[in-house]
């Protein structure tokens, strides 16, 4: 049996080193104004599908909530069967970014565009599918950006790790506005969501915090998590609340957006490595479980967990994403593939990537699209559907 703890304990300061930046102990505090400055061919090569293996169990919140658990096992629903494209249907397409560029997460933008962060080179790109031209935007000395969001304004949002900064990138005009963290207080940023007001809210594994800015006013506060560093993806569901998943923690938090506080919820499976978290239509939040090899269900509705665990041998699952359809999207470093999981029929499909160790940290995607960043290669991915 592996001993989760134990490769949790060895592999975790790997992990920090490589996504996150220095760490500290913070409290509460807002920051000074921000600071702005001018600025292939198709091939799909999908798997059979494979039966998955779910557990259930009843949701177990700890400190400073404590919702009740429900006792029996919920449906979990999805987009109905004949709304599921067969896997023929798929059809891949890889895009080259300049060398050493290292793209760490992608954010489609609405006008058919697509964002990446250029984490190596400290920049952001911006790569147009028709064409296959890509512009880089400088983002400052130092820069190391690791996520990029699309925000309410249209404007891409950056979490940057080596400028210690939230970064926007005005979509026309290029302009880059900086809105620095608490002085001396570095954190590792990861990733960042807008919950339903217009706050946007990050997390800083490293620093074992989680943080908001108003966009409306650049104020900045950052709050020390539950159980230290490791709070990494973090997500929005259609009502606006935000979540967040600690992959040192192994937990599920909820965040108020009132009282900042955060709830934690534990996973069935202990030390599962929690490291992306996406909404599906219905608020229930699916998670990435990087040690487990399983991707995890929670119902807030019900409080009630379900794990399935990936095909494979070896499976890694990295990063999650819920389509239109309600179907969710894993990568899985340990087959190098995009990974369909259906709630309904709770049936796997795999889609090996044209390209080996493509290494896809994170995805996002637009109707019909699911797009990835190839940290691993230097390339773009995009898997497209009818």
């Amino acid at each position: 049996m592996v001993d989760w703890h134990r490769l949790t304990a060895l592999v975790l300061p790997l992990v920090v080193a490589a996504c996150a930046g220095p760490t500290a102990t913070l409290s509460p505090g807002p920051t000074s104004a921000p600071t702005a400055s001018a600025a292939s061919s198709p091939s799909g090569a999908p798997s059979t599908s494979a039966p998955a293996s779910p557990t259930t169990a009843p949701g177990s919140p700890s400190a400073p909530a404590s919702p009740s658990a429900t006792t029996s096992p919920s449906a979990v629903p999805s987009a109905t069967a004949s709304a599921v494209p067969p896997a023929s249907a798929y059809t891949y397409e890889e895009f080259d970014v300049p060398r050493g560029s290292h793209p760490h997460d992608v954010a489609p933008a609405p006008d058919g565009a697509v964002w990446y962060t250029a984490q190596h080179s400290g920049r952001l790109g911006l790569l147009d599918p028709a064409t296959g031209e890509v512009t880089e935007i400088p983002l400052g000395n130092g820069s190391a950006p690791h996520g990029v969001i699309v925000g309410p304004d249209g404007a891409a949002w950056v979490t940057d790790g080596g400028l210690n900064a939230i970064v926007r990138v005005d979509p026309q005009s290029h302009e880059v506005t900086t809105f620095p963290l608490p002085t001396g207080r570095r954190v590792g940023l990861n990733t960042a969501a807008f919950d339903g007001a217009g706050t946007l809210w990050f997390t800083g594994q490293g620093g074992g915090v989680y943080g908001s800015l108003v966009p409306a006013t650049g104020t900045v506060e950052v709050f020390d998590a539950p159980r230290g560093p490791g709070p990494y993806g973090i997500a929005a569901t259609p009502a606006g609340e935000v979540w967040y998943v600690s992959l040192a923690g192994s937990y599920l938090g909820r965040i108020d957006s009132g009282t900042a506080a955060a709830t934690v919820f534990d996973p069935p499976t202990a030390s599962q490595g929690a490291r992306r978290v996406w909404s599906d239509s219905l608020g229930r939040l699916w998670i990435s479980e990087w040690f487990s090899g399983q991707v995890g269900m929670y119902d807030p509705a019900a409080d009630e967990w379900h794990e399935w665990r990936l095909p494979g041998s070896n499976p890694q699952p990295y990063s999650v994403y819920v389509d239109e359809l309600d179907l969710v999207w894993l990568t899985d470093f340990g087959s190098n593939s995009l990974v369909r999981f259906d709630p309904a029929s709770e049936t796997f499909e795999s889609f090996t990537i044209p390209t080996a160790g493509a290494a896809v940290r994170q995805q996002l995607g637009r109707p019909g699209e699911v797009w990835g960043a190839e940290s691993g290669v230097d390339k773009l991915v995009v898997l497209r559907w009818p």
